[in-house]
């Protein structure tokens, strides 16, 4: 498809299981894309598919007036925005950079207050829906920034993602996303335990998911979760290690709120325990393998 005129140009830096599929649908949309990522052989398939490869995150900036970045952590994102070779080194005035990484509040806030001081804007628009959700565009996107800037990047939101909501200022929707994790990560340890007790009660334990699916107890957590569980497959697409520096960050926050996340608190030491006997890169429903030991 031929970029059209009309449509601004965009960037898009890490191209990961989540960052790919999200830059491939902007493509596929129409918008002209500069893509970055550490290892060329992520840009080849999206070059390929017609986008512009980036040499750095600046020279992504400099070809575009939204850039979008997708990768693990905080200190990733201030790299990749802040750097000697980042977005803040090409970008002009009026640009806006929207991190779709899940990271510290603060973190993004202070990112933010420095991109400013620059004339550029940054929005956090973390999302939720996993790698089916990037795919196939019906990601829930919680945003955090100005009314302005949420109102230049709706669009291509729309492209994105199905569940699209302004939460607030910046750093809004980073407070959001710890919400999202801590409803999912303390829902699988829910869904782990049953399964066990299920299994353990000498009961088959896919009867009992389709037994829950029909009630209060139903999720998408138990639903996709459980039967990667009961299989004891734990090869998936949701590895562990995020949803430990996820709910880490969740904990940080209580921590300078001064209140306590009891439930979270025991997921963490889960996840350290996960991490601890190798599984980092497994998929998050191995906390079974540690609920059962």
């Amino acid at each position: 498809m031929e970029p059209s005129p009309a449509l601004p140009s965009l960037g898009f830096v890490g191209l990961g299981a989540m960052g790919a599929p999200m830059a491939r649908n902007l493509l596929a949309a129409g918008y002209p894309v500069t893509v970055h990522a550490r290892r060329h052989v992520l840009v080849r398939p999206l070059a390929e598919g017609g986008a512009r490869a980036g040499e750095s995150p600046a020279d992504v900036a400099a070809h575009s007036t939204i850039v979008h970045v997708m990768v693990t952590d905080t200190a990733a994102v201030e790299e990749v925005v802040l750097g000697p070779r980042g977005i803040i080194q090409g970008a002009q005035r009026d640009t806006i950079v929207v991190d779709h990484s899940t990271i510290s509040p603060s973190g993004s806030k202070r990112i933010a207050e420095r991109l400013r001081a620059h004339g550029i804007e940054m929005m956090d628009a973390p999302v939720s829906g996993g790698i089916d959700g990037a795919a196939a565009g019906t990601l829930a996107i919680m945003a955090g920034g100005s009314e302005e800037s949420f109102a230049r990047c709706l669009p291509v939101f729309r492209v994105l993602g199905k569940t699209i909501v302004h939460i607030g200022p910046n750093g809004a929707g980073l407070v959001a996303k710890a919400c999202n994790q801590i409803a999912l990560i303390v829902n699988q340890l829910g869904a782990a335990e049953a399964m066990l007790l299920a299994e353990r009660s000498g009961l088959d334990p896919m009867r009992v998911k389709e037994a829950l699916m029909g009630g209060f107890a139903a999720s998408k957590i138990l639903d996709v979760q459980a039967p990667k569980m009961i299989r004891r497959d734990f090869s998936g697409k949701i590895e562990s290690r995020l949803h430990y520096k996820d709910i880490l960050i969740a904990l940080e926050m209580a921590h300078e709120l001064g209140i306590e996340l009891p439930a979270s608190a025991l997921a963490s030491k889960i996840l350290t325990a996960l991490q601890q006997r190798g599984g980092a890169r497994h998929d998050s429903a191995a906390v079974f393998t540690i609920i059962d030991s």
